[in-house]
């Protein structure tokens, strides 16, 4: 097993000043002041996280350019990999966004609107700096192409756009195969249906994505402690976990995560 990673999030927005702030929220809604970004992105990154992530959350929603400055301040105290996303929707916007400091940029609305997106920019810049955010959500209908059981239910998993707020149709496995294979470097999978309830990640979302790809795969929403991570990189095959409120808010340490995975087989880097 190749050694897991321990991802940190940031949800960013503008707060009533238009000073960047960092949100914790349940659902992608009832957001919640928590902290300056660029004062977590230090914390963090002396805490030994893997990589770091930084999601500008209202880019896309409100139609307004990733705010690079702020970026570009996170990218000076972080010395681990460093994903940006939010309001790319252009090769100039992923070179404006490398530019500013980040290693890496993830890609939602724009790579679904414009699927050639994601092999420009990776012929342009790397197939290692595009990143394909997914933020999915269960639907109980026939309309999916791939289907899982939770609860004893049969659903599919859509992909939406706009920070969780339209659906589009598409089903998630079949559009995680179609980024992969135009050369997405890697795959961000968000669960709208357990983002910040601590009851765990969304393992038949993810374990559906990892059966279907062999590009890495990210797994987010739903993190309660180190048994949630335990538990989706054993049974879902996720590659790294990324977790926001449980570090945010000193539940646990990145260094409990990785002691407690360590502890019980799972490779990490300590």
């Amino acid at each position: 097993m190749l050694t897991k990673r321990i991802i940190p999030c940031i949800d960013v927005d503008l707060d009533e000043d238009g000073n960047p702030a960092v949100y914790t929220g349940v659902n992608f809604e009832d957001l919640k002041y928590t902290g300056d970004p660029v004062e977590m992105a230090k914390l963090y990154n002396e805490a030994g996280a893997d990589e770091f992530v930084f999601l500008d959350i209202t880019a896309s929603a409100d139609g307004r350019e990733t705010m690079l400055d702020t970026v570009s301040k996170v990218a000076d105290e972080v010395f681990i990999p460093l994903t940006v996303g939010g309001g790319i929707r252009t090769r100039d916007d992923i070179k404006e966004t490398l530019r500013a400091g980040a290693d890496k940029v993830s890609i939602n609305t724009a790579a679904l609107q414009n699927p050639s997106l994601i092999e420009d920019g990776a012929r342009s810049f790397g197939s290692q700096c595009i990143v394909i955010s997914v933020d999915a959500r269960r639907r109980y209908d026939e309309d999916g192409e791939y289907y899982a059981e939770v609860d004893g239910e049969s659903c599919w998993f859509e992909c939406t756009v706009k920070g969780g707020r339209e659906g589009t149709g598409v089903d998630v496995v079949e559009w995680s195969r179609e980024a992969e294979s135009r050369g997405a470097g890697e795959l961000f999978i968000n669960s709208i249906d357990t983002d910040g309830t601590k009851d765990g990640y969304d393992i038949p979302l993810t374990k559906a994505v990892c059966d279907n790809v062999s590009t890495p795969v990210i797994a987010s929403s739903g993190c309660g402690g180190p048994e949630d991570m335990y538990e989706v990189f054993t049974e879902a095959g996720a590659d790294a976990g990324l977790a926001a409120s449980i570090f945010h808010f000193d539940e646990y340490s990145i260094r409990d995560v990785k002691e407690y995975l360590d502890e019980h087989g799972v490779p990490v880097r300590l």
